[in-house]
């Protein structure tokens, strides 16, 4: 499953979202991916968040498991306000 989001993280914020963020991801069993540009990491690995997330703009996030939609909607919901 796949879902596109639009991101535009206040560089101020950035900590804190990515702490939500990783919070959220790792309370589901599947496995989540964020992809820009070429690059993909795994959602739920901080570090890797923040590599992703320092420029605004769009990502795809894609998630493989039971509560992939569920998931999804949430972390797209976080990346998007």
């Amino acid at each position: 499953m796949n879902r596109m989001a639009l991101v535009q993280i206040p560089e101020d914020q950035l900590d804190r979202v990515a702490t939500s963020f990783i919070k959220a991801a790792s309370g589901y069993s599947c496995y989540i991916s964020i992809a820009r540009d070429g690059h993909c990491i795994n959602a739920k690995s901080f570090l890797g968040f923040l590599s992703l997330m320092r420029e605004g703009g769009t990502v795809e996030l894609s998630a493989e498991g039971a509560d992939a939609e569920a998931a999804l909607e949430t972390l797209a919901g976080i990346l998007e306000k």
